[in-house]
């Protein structure tokens, strides 16, 4: 019951607000290429036919470099990256230096590899593919279950929101209450925190000690201890009004490896009764689409 994307926390637990009214929407370096010879330097800064005028030509060339070096898992000579990428080999220097400098390029032993600046952007756009693939499961499975659902996962010692689904109709809560500190609270804190072994749980709570957010917020640490050790390998974990007031959750536990996750469902508390049929439902469309949360974990 959180915004994606939640920043990691710090070490410290925040202060957390009196328990809240009501729940809220969720607002779901350069230089001259020297001149080439050849039919691959002729034209080089003029725009090819068809071609729009704003184009620029140095950066197509970066690029078509770029995917040259990357097709070459062992690395490649310039001369050879040269009459791949069909440039002229002056130009093909310039634009190699370019690249190592900027760190998108590595040369050892006269061989060009992808470098660190490239990986990290790899890194970055998996990252992105991965995270698309949560936001459509979660998409398709809020449609078929008709809630508000919200997937996590606990990583480095933090509970961190990695996608929510929700609709006008049927709205997501408000994250009200730095939602990493108060796991003790949720459904889908309490769910992840059930993965774990005591000793993590424990250290989670020495960061983000239990405090009181509504009347029904559980207010003693050993009672939350005893209450997450008796979870079901399994089975939801559900949550009446303990982190805010009007809604209740309940949170699929999902364990992939030794990765601890989470799909959860909210409704308002007086569609209670609903609360466990609608778990159930989000528990069937997961089980039909096993692979999408591991893949979408995965890094």
């Amino acid at each position: 019951m959180a915004t994606a994307d939640t920043a990691s926390a710090s070490r410290r637990a925040p202060s957390v607000p009196v328990q809240p009214t009501q729940a809220g929407h969720v607002p779901a370096g350069s230089a001259r290429e020297r001149p080439g010879r050849g039919r691959a330097a002729e034209g080089a800064g003029r725009p090819r036919q068809g071609q729009p005028a704003t184009l620029i030509g140095s950066v197509q060339r970066a690029m078509r470099l770029l995917e040259t070096v990357a097709a070459h898992e062992q690395g490649a000579p310039a001369k050879q990256l040269a009459r791949q990428a069909g440039l002229a080999l002056p130009t093909t220097y310039h634009l190699l230096r370019t690249l190592v400098h900027e760190g998108y390029l590595r040369r050892d032993s006269g061989l060009f590899h992808l470098g660190d600046a490239a990986e990290r952007l790899s890194r970055r756009l998996a990252r992105q593919k991965r995270r698309g693939a949560v936001t459509e499961a979660l998409a398709h499975w809020h449609d078929a279950v008709g809630a508000p659902l919200y997937c996590a996962r606990y990583r480095d010692g933090e509970i961190e929101v990695v996608g929510v689904a929700d609709s006008e109709e049927s709205p997501a809560v408000d994250e009200w209450a730095d939602f990493r500190a108060t796991g003790h609270a949720h459904a889908i804190g309490q769910c992840l925190l059930s993965q774990l072994d005591e000793d993590a749980r424990r250290d989670h709570l020495a960061r983000y000690p239990v405090q009181r957010l509504t009347p029904y917020t559980v207010e003693d640490e050993r009672v939350l201890l005893r209450r997450l050790a008796a979870c079901r390998h399994g089975e939801p974990v559900i949550e009446h009004q303990e982190y805010v007031l009007g809604t209740v959750c309940a949170a699929i536990p999902i364990r992939i490896g030794t990765l601890v996750a989470t799909v959860a469902v909210s409704l308002p508390a007086q569609q209670a009764d609903g609360l466990l049929p609608a778990a159930r439902r989000l528990q069937a469309e997961i089980g039909r689409q096993p692979g999408v949360l591991a893949l979408s974990f995965s890094i």
